[in-house]
């Protein structure tokens, strides 16, 4: 008697006698070893011997997705609407047609097939709801892009009263509710606690809703493992493959970032590049966001010893790049924000890597070894909310001496500006716009009479939510003014009609704040615990005004009313700006250049020697669940020693209820003891 064999791939084998779920097992398996040209040959002959076939619709849906997968987004496209004319209720058909619409850039028509798909999906099945969630969260994704906030917001509602725990979902709805403002931003649902928002938001969202640098550390920590996970295969030997690490040669830097164009980040780095002194190191840029060419991509292209584009590359491939080029040290520019590629950083392609400059905090993650920050944004006592090492510069942030400004005279009639009266301003994204803040600011306005406050315009909806929120206040609607984006030369050229920027808070102006300085702007900032409240402070205090960084919101409103009222305090301002300009620490690249490559230096040493900083991340979950759980906001700011009592009596209630084991940041002594 023979022996049923169990069906192996072969080109031998006919679609034509094949079942579904055999067709579907057969090509399922040439799709694990990635063999999409037999895999589409299996499902075109398939679909020629079974033309009147009752599941034709699935099949061709399968096909489509094959199509999608190599690229052929045409046929893709021909496949899924041939599905839909077999069974116009088919919805996973019309949903992968919308992906293929919005990736087109044909908006219209994917909301269109998205739509479609949630019409078909009344019955209350459980494969209804998976579809009519991953629908929502498709069109969630489509109106978020095309600034259509309130219902991208809507969307995602929607879709998280279905399944609360998806993750990503919570990130762009508290996203959405931010750029909204829309407050309060935790807005629970019937079925969404609060608790499960706060866990479940982005660390970039984190950075904005809580001046909580122990609570970012945790979430970040937290989004770290699940985000990002545990990637197999991570790169090692890496001293064995460093042959140009020997001491007194050049260290080879690379630079991983999706912004190194017109780009904030951009912005700030450009002249760093030219300035890198070339008998210590030798840069390479790995690009790793949209392909583009625009000026400032071609300036910074010019100035890399090697400009590489990973783009296109998986993170194995980006990652086995790197490790090639003999990389010692890789700095992580992007950290926690829009395309950055912590997967790839994940598989530890150089030996040495650094956290500096994109994301305002810690990474929480095992395999970045430093940070990078000043004496202002991380001093001694606040080491203890970064799971890296930390290194300080004279000043944490590069900036670009070269920025053009445009040269056309502006005016304030032309960007609807009161002539004579105090024009306060911030041009931070609307997502920075706390409640918290917010309201000191209208109380800023009403006691200056006739000041303005002028903002960098959000979407429509945005907007009108701000100016229902000063109406609420008892502010006019008109001492609003919203500034229209502009390319940033016009953009920077627009400044000096600005009497005083008045920061937000708890995640205030970085790059922003360098240019209304940079342009002679008096800035006025709260600086807390967390980094990101802390970078506008630093900036501040190394152009040389270190009055202006406040430590209470009652000194913030009172200097902002003062200054508001006094025109030749604010000129006088003005002019110190200027003249230490080209000599203050803000502005001294080479300085920070210089610094910087000795902080390299330093950083291979510890390698060379065996004393690379091993990340801390005790506790991260006990942390995490503790400071999402309820409890009454600070109303002023808290001091290092009132933030560290507070945190210490969440951990003894707990420590009573079930041991908190020992860790140096909070829990290194004793419960009860009084220190």
């Amino acid at each position: 008697m023979k022996k049923n064999k169990e069906k192996t791939p072969s080109s031998k084998d006919e679609p034509k006698g094949l079942s579904v779920s055999e067709l579907v097992t057969l090509a399922d398996s040439f799709g694990r070893m990635q063999n999409y040209p037999k895999v589409i040959s299996l499902y075109v002959k398939w679909i020629e011997d079974n033309a009147a076939h009752a599941l034709l619709h699935v099949i061709l849906f399968n096909y489509g997705t094959v199509l999608t997968k190599v690229g052929d987004a045409e046929g893709a496209c021909k496949a899924f609407e041939r599905s839909i004319e077999l069974n116009p209720d088919f919805a996973p058909a019309y949903i992968n047609l919308g992906r293929l619409h919005e990736a087109a850039g044909a908006k219209a028509q994917a909301v269109e097939s998205m739509k479609k798909a949630l019409d078909r999906l009344s019955d209350v099945t459980g494969i209804n709801i998976s579809h009519k969630t991953m629908g929502l969260n498709q069109l969630g994704r489509i109106f978020a892009d095309c600034n259509e906030d309130t219902t991208a917001e809507s969307m995602l509602r929607q879709s998280l009263e279905l399944d609360p725990s998806q993750h990503e979902v919570i990130q762009h709805y508290i996203a959405a509710r931010q750029r909204l403002c829309e407050w309060p931003v935790i807005k629970r649902a019937e079925r969404v606690s609060d608790k499960i928002l706060i866990e479940g938001m982005s660390p970039l969202s984190m950075a904005i809703h809580a001046d909580d640098p122990m609570m970012q550390l945790a979430l970040n920590a937290s989004y770290n493992v699940r985000d990002i996970g545990n990637p197999q295969g991570v790169l090692k030997e890496h001293w064995a493959a460093r042959e140009a690490g020997k001491k007194g040669s050049v260290l080879r830097i690379g630079y991983l970032s999706s912004d190194l164009r017109e780009h904030a980040i951009g912005f700030l780095m450009a002249e760093m590049f030219e300035l890198h002194d070339r008998s210590k190191v030798e840069i390479y840029v790995y690009y790793c966001g949209a392909v583009r060419n625009d000026p400032m991509m071609e300036r910074i292209k010019k100035t890399a010893d090697r400009w590489v584009v990973v783009t296109g590359l998986s993170d194995r491939e980006a990652a086995a790049r790197i490790f090639d080029d003999g990389i010692q040290i890789l700095v992580d520019v992007n950290g926690y924000t829009r395309e950055g590629r912590t997967s790839l950083v994940a598989l530890r392609p150089a030996p040495v890597i650094v956290n500096w400059l994109g994301y305002p905090g810690s990474m929480g993650s095992p395999y970045h070894h430093y940070i990078v920050a000043d004496d202002w944004i991380v001093p001694p006592e606040h080491e203890i909310f970064f799971s890296e090492k930390v290194l300080r510069l004279p000043c944490y942030q590069p900036n670009d001496r070269k920025r053009k400004i445009d040269s056309a005279p502006v005016s304030r009639a032309q960007m609807g500006l009161p002539e004579n009266e105090t024009v306060f301003c911030c041009f931070n994204g609307t997502q920075k716009i706390s409640s918290r803040v917010f309201a000191l600011w209208m109380s800023i306005l009403k006691r200056v009479p006739r000041s303005v406050l002028w903002l960098m315009g959000g979407t429509d909806e945005a907007n009108l939510n701000l100016r229902a929120a000063a109406a609420s206040h008892g502010v006019g609607a008109d001492r609003l003014v919203f500034a229209a984006k502009l390319p940033n030369p016009k953009h920077l050229a627009r400044y000096p009609l600005a009497d005083l920027f008045l920061d937000t808070f708890p995640y205030g102006a970085h790059t922003t704040a360098s240019d209304a300085l940079w342009m002679g702007v008096p800035m006025l900032t709260l600086s807390g615990l967390s980094f990101a409240s802390r970078v506008c402070g630093s900036l501040i205090r190394s152009a040389g005004l270190p009055e202006m960084v406040c430590a209470s919101a009652e000194e913030y409103v009172g200097r902002a009313v003062a200054l508001g009222k006094d025109r030749e305090a604010l000129a006088s301002y003005r002019e110190k700006l200027a003249a230490s300009r080209d000599t203050c620490d803000l502005f001294n690249l080479p300085k920070l250049v210089s610094s910087l490559e000795g902080l390299f230096e330093r950083m291979w040493a510890d390698g060379v020697s065996g004393a690379l900083p091993k990340p801390d991340l005790r506790n991260m979950e006990l942390y995490l669940d503790l400071g999402s759980e309820p409890h009454e906001e600070p109303g002023e700011l808290l001091t290092f020693e009132a933030y560290r009592r507070e945190w210490r009596k969440r951990l003894s209630q707990r420590d009573a209820v079930r041991p908190v084991p020992p860790d140096p940041r909070f829990c290194a002594t004793p419960f009860g003891q009084d220190d």
